[in-house]
């Protein structure tokens, strides 16, 4: 069962809960909306809007039973604790000593990863993660992948 848990923030758990009632209390609604407008076209057989509609019910109900199903397993993780060293939910600032570039990353659990946010937030299954874990401040590592190898050095750690 152990294996089955999913570690979030508060942030993503309320982030998961919202979407969670909004697929009840709105999104349904209008599905049905939609249902009942395209039955009242008759000829379901050849009603594209009512396909379209029980396409997008069966989407939703899906996604319902998902968001259900993950917070069932959902662990709350404690962000403040701070021990000097790289662990789930720091944020570190990373030198790419080949590149001479900082950057920032926040780690956070698969199902919170967002390359695209600043910081980006990595998985704790990416290469970088793997390579930094319990590492401390000024440390240097080097994270491999199947395509290449850089060195990095740990310049700060919240």
């Amino acid at each position: 069962m152990a294996e089955n848990l999913i570690y979030v923030t508060k942030e993503w758990l309320l982030k998961l809960q919202e979407e969670l009632q909004f697929l009840k209390n709105n999104k349904r609604v209008e599905i049905a909306e939609k249902l009942k407008e395209a039955i009242s076209f008759w000829d379901l057989s050849e009603n594209s809007e009512y396909e379209d509609a029980r396409n997008e019910q069966a989407q939703v109900e899906k996604r319902i039973i998902d968001l259900e199903e993950q917070l069932k397993t959902v662990v709350l993780v404690d962000e403040s604790k701070n021990e000097n060293k790289v662990k789930i939910w720091s944020l570190v600032t990373i030198l790419d000593l080949e590149k001479n570039e900082v950057e920032s990353y926040k780690i956070v659990w698969t199902t919170e990863s967002d390359i695209l946010s600043s910081p980006a937030k990595i998985s704790n299954e990416s290469p970088i993660w793997k390579s930094i874990i319990w590492k401390k401040k000024w440390d240097k590592v080097k994270v491999k992948t199947l395509w290449w190898v850089i060195e990095l050095k740990i310049e700060e750690i919240n």
